[in-house]
């Protein structure tokens, strides 16, 4: 196996597969799939970065016209969530023999502090040794400052550390800060990447 430290995950699109809640949280607001989505994403990175829930689902209800309250904005996070809560297959057998291998994980997410506390109750989360989520950092891939985050939390040098990302921006940013990433391509190509 390739000597590192550290094996850094992320989570969507990487452990996971989103389930499309959209037409459940469309509909929720009340309003059409096609007119909720896009904001849904275009709104999304602010949140990520540490914005509330209720300050999220609010300003996609400002730009789609629905009115928006704590209620609601409690019933859209747990479908949100919901949506992001499965993992892809293989997944769990992949970090099961990495962590039985006695190999260090972590997990660094751009999500909200909503799914890094669900994601910290789950069984499977305690194959990790730090979960890192941007909406608690207050910091996103791939600014720089996470990547530092990252280190300092793992009290690693950025060569002690294979991070693996689904979006090849954020794997650029994690080699610019000297760690070693890969663009995720699913769970064999990553057992090949281990050696």
């Amino acid at each position: 196996m390739l000597v590192t430290n550290w094996i850094v995950f992320d989570y969507g699109e990487v452990l996971s597969t989103r389930s499309s809640m959209t037409p459940k949280l469309a509909a929720t607001m009340g309003v059409e799939p096609e007119t909720f989505e896009p904001v849904y994403w275009a709104l999304r990175d602010a949140y990520d970065r540490g914005g509330t829930d209720l300050e999220y689902w609010t300003s996609i209800g400002d730009r789609v016209g629905a009115e928006v309250d704590e209620a609601m904005s409690a019933e859209l996070t747990a479908l949100d969530v919901a949506g992001w809560s499965q993992l892809a297959p293989g997944s769990l057998d992949l970090l099961e023999s990495l962590a039985e291998a006695g190999v260090a994980l972590a997990l660094l997410s751009n999500a909200p502090a909503a799914f890094g506390a669900w994601v910290r109750e789950q069984e499977w989360a305690k194959l990790f040794r730090h979960t890192l989520f941007s909406g608690d950092l207050k910091v996103a891939k791939p600014d720089a400052t996470i990547y530092q985050l990252l280190l300092k939390t793992l009290s690693a040098e950025p060569g002690d550390c294979l991070f693996f990302d689904d979006r090849e921006s954020n794997v650029v940013a994690a080699r610019a800060a000297g760690i070693r990433a890969h663009v995720w391509d699913g769970t064999e190509a990553a057992r090949a990447a281990l050696g």
